[in-house]
């Protein structure tokens, strides 16, 4: 029973959508309707400047850390409720309940949840995302190639059990999955590359 009430409460926590009420109370628009149509903080960046993107990603980082920490409280040593919480507080972000289920892409909250379970996991992929980026300038490339690493180098370097390898593994599927348009437009050559403008009216 508590780890259902864990798992429930790291679904609505990730569904806070930080992004959305940062860009709505200082600018009064849905930030779902500029830029690349997500509610995370590269998006809040094109709004807001990095003040936003900071604000966002450190709130968006935060609730997937808290929903860990939840699951850990209530459920004692269970990584299966890890793991779950883990993958909830992404499914929130990604499908908010309180946004109509159109939100982020959960890279932010992914990284905070699983810090708190392998944070030497996280920090190696966060080099790898900006060893990526620094060379081709692409954010979403950056953030896919990290995210589908971390599942493996979970399992080969940090010996986790195998509920987080799978939640993890799990977690991975549902950002990738929400990449899906910056995967387009990556082999089409028409992705948009950090330090580039983008219009922000979505689909300009």
């Amino acid at each position: 029973m508590a780890g259902l009430f864990t798992t429930i409460a790291a679904y609505l926590l990730g569904s806070i959508p930080f992004g959305y009420l940062i860009v709505r109370w200082q600018r009064g628009i849905d930030v779902r309707s500029t830029g690349s149509g997500s509610i995370g903080a590269t998006n809040v960046m094109r709004n807001l400047g990095l003040a936003g993107f900071a604000a966002t990603f450190l709130l968006d980082f935060g609730k997937g850390a808290a929903a860990v920490f939840l699951a850990m409280r209530f459920t004692g040593s269970v990584p299966t409720w890890y793991a779950a919480a883990a993958l909830a507080a992404v499914v929130g972000h990604c499908f908010p309940v309180w946004l109509k289920f159109r939100g982020g892409k959960g890279v932010a909250t992914g990284a905070g949840a699983f810090v708190v379970l392998a944070p030497f996991q996280v920090l190696c992929v966060a080099l790898l995302f900006a060893v990526v980026v620094g060379i081709w300038r692409y954010v979403s490339l950056g953030s896919i190639t990290a995210i589908a690493a971390f599942p493996i180098l979970l399992h080969f370097q940090g010996r986790a059990p195998l509920p987080l390898v799978l939640g993890s593994a799990a977690c991975a599927a549902v950002v990738i999955g929400c990449h899906r348009t910056n995967i387009r437009r990556l082999l089409e050559g028409t992705e948009n590359r950090l330090g580039k403008k983008r219009a922000l009216v979505r689909g300009q």
